[in-house]
């Protein structure tokens, strides 16, 4: 019996020394922070909405003076895309199951610093020229590799730069060895950010009906991974690359050394980003002087990321953002469209129409034969 009381307090003191150590092991965040942190990651994610939206107008404009046609995806392709992209994030899930969580990041980590320092030194292309004072030449340069002679010579490397463009890769270039030395959130920010730019400003949908298949079907595989399994959850905190943006909820507390962090994933962002910039180049083919579809289903993007993560905060788990997200950037443009008479009008746009041959150069084709 005596030994019994002696034992008491021993336990009593090796869980308190437990508790305080989990308490102080947890990074704390206070209320300001966490406003702070999700007001953020809104801010982040419109804005590569909103400028990669008219970088796609420019684009787009370029590529049609080029007399090019840009790649834009078919409405195979954005039937096909949840299905392929279900297959990538199980792969991922299972490598992280079998295999060794450092050495996979260590190789993602290399391959997203490569396409990191593209994206960022070609969103920091105009920027640099802008800052570059006028005294500084801007000199063009242009590597050139051939094979072969006269008419069977073909190009293998043809590729035109400037010295703008050289001054854009080192600052890429120092950026992403900061993000490869310290995995800093705010490296990983600048990278994430120059990645959903690029996405919805080079990734084209041609009509409305192949971005209702795509948000749709994306809709669905958002719901399924993040509440039929824990896969997307795993592969989420699992993968250390710029994929997502992230913020601390610690920072008043911690600082930039804070580590408890809210994040948000760069396809929330870069998936309505697309079919957004589709209706803003919509917009500006109706030529009324307004970007009324536009700035509504934007509008209605943010209205509803916000009402995912007040859910998200008042339940304390993860939210498929698209859930919330998909009936918000399609709902808003077609009722809009409906309502003013525009209907037909939004689902007959094409950014680049099919070039159908006509009966008579089909003829004249096969005379020529």
């Amino acid at each position: 019996m005596a030994e019994s009381v002696t034992e008491i307090p021993i336990n009593i003191e090796e869980t308190v020394r437990e508790t305080v150590q989990n308490v102080t092991d947890k990074p704390t965040s206070s209320i300001e922070g966490v406003a702070i942190a999700y007001l953020s990651l809104v801010i982040m994610a419109i804005l590569p909405i909103f400028f990669g939206a008219f970088r796609s107008v420019k684009y787009l404009k370029e590529q049609k003076e080029s007399g090019e046609r840009p790649e834009t995806m078919s409405n195979k392709d954005a039937l096909m895309f949840p299905l392929i992209a279900s297959c990538a994030l199980f792969a991922l899930y299972i490598f992280f199951q079998f295999f060794s969580k450092e050495y996979i990041n260590l190789l993602l980590t290399g391959y997203f610093f490569f396409l990191g320092v593209l994206a960022l030194s070609h969103l920091l292309s105009p920027i640099i020229s802008l800052i570059v004072p006028a005294s500084v030449p801007n000199l063009p340069y242009h590597i050139l590799f051939t094979r072969g002679e006269r008419d069977a010579r073909s190009d293998i490397v043809n590729y035109k730069f400037t010295s703008y463009d050289v001054i854009c890769l080192v600052i890429s270039l120092c950026l992403g060895a900061w993000y490869l030395l310290k995995k800093h959130w705010i490296a990983n920010n600048l990278f994430g950010i120059a990645f959903a730019i690029n996405g919805v400003e080079l990734l084209h949908l041609n009509n409305v009906v192949t971005g209702c298949i795509l948000l749709c079907g994306l809709f669905l595989y958002d719901i399924f991974w993040v509440f039929g399994t824990n896969v997307m959850v795993t592969v989420a905190k699992s993968f250390e690359a710029p994929i997502k943006l992230v913020f601390p909820q610690d920072l008043l507390v911690n600082g930039l050394n804070a580590s408890n962090f809210a994040m948000l994933g760069l396809g929330d962002i870069v998936v309505p980003g697309i079919f957004i910039a589709l209706l803003l180049r919509f917009d500006k083919s109706l030529k009324r002087g307004s970007e009324f579809y536009f700035r509504a289903t934007f509008t209605a993007y943010i209205l509803g990321l916000l009402a995912t993560i007040l859910v998200m905060h008042i339940f304390k788990h993860a939210q498929p953002a698209l859930l919330y997200l998909v009936p918000a950037c399609l709902g808003t443009p077609l009722t809009l469209a409906l309502l003013r008479g525009d209907i037909n009008a939004l689902f007959n746009y094409e950014d680049q129409p099919a070039i159908v041959e006509s009966p008579v150069d089909s003829s004249k084709t096969k005379k020529s034969d």
